[in-house]
């Protein structure tokens, strides 16, 4: 498949981006890897601090909205009032958002808020990584094939160091989310509480807030983003969800205990893509972008490239050739000195440096390499998410008090 100039246009070679340029998660300062680190040391948590300074209180809870970003937030004031109003509080009252880490997705997202840690050190850097031990593609998100997930990622969570601590620490989800494997090593300590409406995880939420003197409550809604992915932000459906979660967050803010923080965040926000040639490549259909990869991991925002042995430097060349000026195309190490998957002086752990691909190539157009025969139920997705445009990247945290 080759990739014409649009009708009418002078030719010219455009410069790839420099992966130096990709606007880099504020690991450190204002990252997602660094919220409950923040809260934990305002509960007394022993050993745990971040940049991101927050005033303490003696009970947290933290509301994730899976796939609520800060730029669709700020698009929808009708759909979400109570949310807007809060947007001035955000960061500290500076009406600013944190970033998510990279990949913007939920598996890198949660593993990074519960165990306060970057990818890099975590060691869930993607939808779908190579797993070095066995070469095949593991899914972070499903855990499939299975592997061990304490080995896969064996630091402590913030959660079980603030159980330790002597903190009333519990999770309020969906019942199906108690057992996976992704809960136990990002979202374990304290006691999780399976309840299935909205209404029911707010009402309980508060309740855990209020039975101790010290606690930190975490609860969590998806469908925000299952809405995104299958409808679009541009449709009632998504609207519809908004409306919803907006007032789920205002029913526990009304039911907030003395002495109280509500953090209401997101693990990444979502773009449409247009369903056209153009805006979604298909790696199944282009074989030059498949020569020289053996497996293809990631998302279509935020793609893993795994090199046969010998050819990362011509998958490199060939990406950037073909990619270079709709995607910030680098290899792992480029990526890592830029500060992707934390920051550049801290580098990755050695067991996570070959999960990351050859090559990592992260959109920043409205564009998505998607693989129509490998993955027919992503490729069919409205909503994607994965790179560090804002769109993506931005995500609230927004705060109420009592």
């Amino acid at each position: 498949m080759t990739h014409p100039a649009p009708a009418g246009a002078a030719w010219h070679e455009p410069a790839p981006l420099d992966p130096r340029t990709a606007p880099a998660p504020r690991y450190g300062t204002g990252s997602l890897a660094d919220l409950l680190p923040a809260v934990a040391a305002g509960l007394g948590v022993p050993q745990l601090g971040s940049g991101l300074d927050l005033a303490p209180a003696d009970r947290v809870c933290v509301f994730l909205i899976d796939g609520l970003g800060w730029e669709a937030l700020k698009a929808h004031p009708a759909e979400a009032p109570f949310l807007t109003s809060l947007l001035p509080t955000s960061m500290n009252g500076t009406g600013t958002p944190l970033t998510a880490g990279f990949p913007s997705t939920t598996a890198t997202s949660l593993a990074s808020v519960g165990t306060g840690l970057p990818p890099g050190a975590h060691g869930l850097p993607g939808y779908t990584v190579r797993d070095p031990a066995t070469g095949a593609l593991m899914n972070q998100l499903r855990w499939q094939p299975w592997t061990d997930p304490y080995v896969w990622q064996p630091h402590p969570t913030v959660f079980e160091l603030a159980d330790a601590a002597g903190v009333h620490t519990c999770q309020v989800s969906a019942p199906t989310f108690a057992e996976t494997p992704l809960t136990k090593i990002a979202l374990s300590g304290g006691t999780f509480h399976g309840r299935l409406s909205g209404e029911e995880r707010m009402d309980l939420a508060a309740e855990q807030l209020g039975a101790a003197d010290r606690a930190l409550v975490y609860t969590y809604y998806s469908e925000v983003d299952g809405k995104g992915h299958r409808f679009g932000l541009d449709s009632a459906e998504w609207r519809s969800q908004l409306r919803y979660v907006d007032g789920l967050a205002q029913r526990l803010a009304e039911q907030l205990p003395p002495r109280s923080a509500l953090y209401v965040t997101a693990d990444h926000g979502m773009i449409d893509i247009p369903f056209d040639p153009e805006s979604r490549i298909d790696f199944d259909e282009d074989w030059e972008l498949r020569a020289g990869v053996a497996l293809l991991g990631g998302e279509g925002r935020a793609r893993h490239l795994y090199a046969v042995p010998g050819a990362a430097g011509d998958v490199l060349a060939v990406w950037r050739e073909v990619l270079g000026d709709r995607m910030w195309v680098a290899s792992r190490d480029e990526a890592i000195a830029a500060g992707w998957f934390g920051r550049p002086d801290d580098g990755v752990d050695e067991r996570v440096y070959r999960r990351i691909g050859d090559v990592i190539a992260a959109a920043s157009a409205d564009v998505a390499v998607v693989a129509s025969v490998t993955e027919p139920k992503e490729s069919a997705m409205v909503g994607l998410h994965g790179s560090m445009t804002p769109t993506e990247q931005l995500v609230p945290l927004l705060e109420v008090r009592s």
